[in-house]
């Protein structure tokens, strides 16, 4: 039975490792900031848990948003038509402009009740600096995802790789001299940390800017792009496509966010836990997610040339390998459970409480996996809306609730409101996958 889809795991890998490469970057990047900061100061640690948590909300739903624009350019390029692709990118960029400066405005809104959102308050003055450096970075994340949405979507995924790789090495160099203060700079500690991510994001956009306005590489797409013209029925879209990406990932994100919320209520040290989780289970979503996204470009190939069973067989080989990939990843963060705390800090109190959460962790794989799979497959057939309406049962009937009752209700702590996320990214899962097998089985009659 596999041999069926021997070619689409050929097709999947070739597409998918260089996305998967580049969100381990991503992943080592995220690493290395929690393990210089864990390292230089535990209340900065606690204060880069809260903040990241809020930004990663923002930051995922913006991401969401630019995953509009690869079932278009991926359907355009199955059909050959390249030069439509730079025209869509056009429109791309503005909407992506539009949606940052949307977001920075709520963000500046949210910045001015920081301090009444239950936090600790010694963490304060550790906490609005970072923000705002943060919150200035925001329009070069939106730029760089339309950028790398439209590569990816010619199946030409390793170029962002690339910059990502360079602009992560980029980024933990700065985080050394400017949170210790090397090379003559001064000791900035968390500040210098936000500063690295913000020089870094700027850079990555200029890189990909420079490759696609000055290079040979995207000359058939540049062409487009020079000739076609901001209109309504791309912009709009764009924008039916990518806002209930957006959301479904945002509510995703915000039943992690939240949750990051709730868990300040408990404390410092189960902040300083939470995050550290959060970096060790980003091993395992980035993954994954680098893997979906390659699910959906090839999906989305497939759509525009019509081939039914072609979309049905990619999806489910790449279920397979995120399974595989789920497998390789557990294996090492349950044996080493014990471990990962003391490498991010030497408190001992939170290294005891990151054991405890590896648990849940693993217990939520297989519904991760599943949800980001069949989640990416919809994508790639441009069946969006849905996701939205299954994204809100899942994320905050299911796990938001459960977390609470979890964790104060039943007082299990931090523990119980880790427990909370299988529930909500298994139903997820299931509710997606549901939809898709009905969905493509209407496709073509």
């Amino acid at each position: 039975m596999l041999k069926q889809y021997k070619d689409y795991y050929r097709q999947l890998l070739a597409i998918g490792i260089p996305i998967v490469v580049g969100q381990i970057g991503v992943i080592v990047l995220g690493l290395a900031d929690t393990l210089m900061i864990g390292h230089h100061s535990t209340q900065e640690l606690a204060a880069a848990s809260f903040v990241n948590n809020v930004f990663n909300l923002v930051i995922i739903f913006s991401t969401g948003f630019a995953y509009g624009l690869t079932p278009v350019v991926g359907a355009l390029y199955g059909q050959n038509n390249l030069e439509a692709t730079g025209r869509v990118l056009k429109n791309s960029l503005l909407a992506n402009m539009l949606v940052a400066i949307g977001l920075m405005l709520i963000m500046s809104v949210l910045y001015a009740f920081v301090n009444r959102l239950g936090q600790p308050e010694e963490l304060l003055p550790l906490i609005r600096p970072y923000y705002l450096i943060l919150l200035a970075s925001l329009l070069f994340v939106l730029l760089f995802n339309g950028f790398k949405q439209f590569a990816d979507g010619l199946t030409d995924t390793k170029i962002s790789m690339w910059i990502l790789l360079g602009g992560n090495v980029l980024n933990i160099i700065g985080n050394y001299i400017l949170i210790n203060g090397k090379a003559g700079f001064p000791e900035l500690g968390l500040v210098g940390a936000g500063l690295s991510t913000l020089v870094s994001r700027i850079l990555m956009v200029v890189a990909f800017a420079f490759i696609f306005f000055c290079t040979r590489r995207y000359e058939p797409s540049r062409q487009g792009y020079r000739q076609g013209r901001i209109n309504q029925r791309d912009f709009l879209r764009l924008n039916q496509l990518g806002f209930p990406v957006a959301l479904q990932m945002g509510m995703e994100t915000a039943s992690f966010s939240l949750s990051a919320i709730m868990i300040g209520w408990l404390g410092t040290i189960a902040l300083a836990a939470h995050q550290i989780m959060l970096a060790i289970s980003q091993i395992c979503f980035m993954m994954y997610y680098g893997m979906g996204a390659a699910v959906a470009v090839l999906v989305s190939n497939h759509y525009g040339r019509g081939e039914a069973t072609a979309i049905r067989r990619s999806a489910n080989a790449g279920f397979h390998l995120i399974l595989l990939m789920a497998i390789a990843t557990s294996v090492p963060i349950f044996l080493l459970r014990n471990h990962w705390g003391g490498l991010f800090t030497d408190n001992e109190a939170v290294s005891t409480m990151v054991a405890a959460l590896v648990i849940p962790l693993l217990v939520y794989q297989f519904g991760d996996g599943l949800q980001i799979n069949f989640a990416n497959s919809l994508r790639g057939i441009s069946d969006v809306r849905p996701m939205m309406f299954i994204a809100f049962i899942a994320y905050f009937i299911v796990s938001l609730p459960v977390g609470y009752i979890c964790g104060f209700v039943l007082d299990w702590g931090i523990t119980g409101i880790w427990m909370a996320f299988p529930f909500g990214l298994t139903t997820a899962g299931i509710l997606y996958y549901l939809r898709f097998r009905r969905k493509t089985k209407q496709l073509f009659l």
